[in-house]
């Protein structure tokens, strides 16, 4: 089993170091062993955690879900049951984020078919005309230059 300090650790995992701090304090990350220094060290076991907790956070489940999913891992195999439940709640969460995304980005594709179908404005290809200058008086005056 190899040993990684917290910067190999929250580079390994993507998560930031203040990020890993925080799932150790409250419960998420359990366990986590220190150095005779009192420094923390990350085991293969702890970036396999870190893994998951990634998956689950991308995917949106909340952190009061993931330490509970972690606890109940935590007290062993009796609690497949209830592992198994919360996650498959969870997958279908995602799922429906996934259709209401999906159905978001089809009406974003229709409006870019739509504005690509529309003729260019007729003067879209002719370069701007500068406006002739005008000075404060032929102005007041109403006058052109």
């Amino acid at each position: 089993m190899s040993g990684y300090g917290p910067s190999e650790a929250a580079r390994r995992s993507g998560f930031s170091l203040d990020t890993l701090r925080y799932y150790e304090k409250i419960g998420l990350l359990g366990g986590i062993g220190r150095t005779s220094g009192g420094r923390r060290v990350f085991t293969d076991d702890d970036l396999g955690w870190l893994v998951l907790f990634r998956c689950l956070r991308d995917t949106g489940m909340p952190i009061a879900e993931m330490t509970r999913y972690a606890e109940l891992a935590r007290e062993g195999g009796h609690t497949t049951g209830e592992r198994l439940a919360l996650l498959q709640g969870h997958a279908e969460r995602a799922e429906e984020q996934m259709r209401l995304l999906q159905r978001q980005y089809d009406h974003l594709r229709e409006k870019i078919r739509f504005y690509e179908r529309l003729p260019p404005p007729p003067d879209a290809t002719a370069p701007p005309t500068p406006a002739p200058p005008t000075t404060a008086l032929s102005a007041a005056a109403g006058a052109a230059p």
